[in-house]
């Protein structure tokens, strides 16, 4: 059988990037929608979401309604067919979602 990765394998963050991914925003957002997310590649690091919500790249915050929990993100631009976002492991695990869930979640742009 082949050995799979476990979640905590394939999150290269540190714990400072998670703490400072999960602290409050300093500056004024503007909301840009909801979507529903899923994972995203895990093997791609950092803190993104990939959304058909904007047009270009931005710095951003996602937020879970369901828990309340926020990450600061990268936005990146998702084109293509679908209206969901992908998301990145480390950014899922901040906002408390499992890994199988398709969360809505709260963007807004930095």
């Amino acid at each position: 059988p082949v050995a799979r990765a476990t979640p905590a394998q394939l999150d290269t963050t540190t714990p400072e990037q998670r703490a400072a991914a999960a602290q409050a925003p300093a500056s004024a957002e503007t909301r840009l929608g909801t979507t529903v997310g899923s994972l995203g590649n895990p093997s791609e690091g950092g803190f993104w979401i990939k959304t058909p919500l904007v047009q270009e790249r931005a710095q951003g915050r996602i937020v879970n309604p369901a828990t309340g929990k926020s990450a600061q993100v990268e936005l990146i631009p998702l084109t293509g067919g679908g209206s969901g976002s992908q998301v990145s492991l480390p950014a899922l695990q901040l906002l408390g979602v499992s890994l199988t869930d398709l969360p809505t979640l709260e963007v807004y742009r930095s």
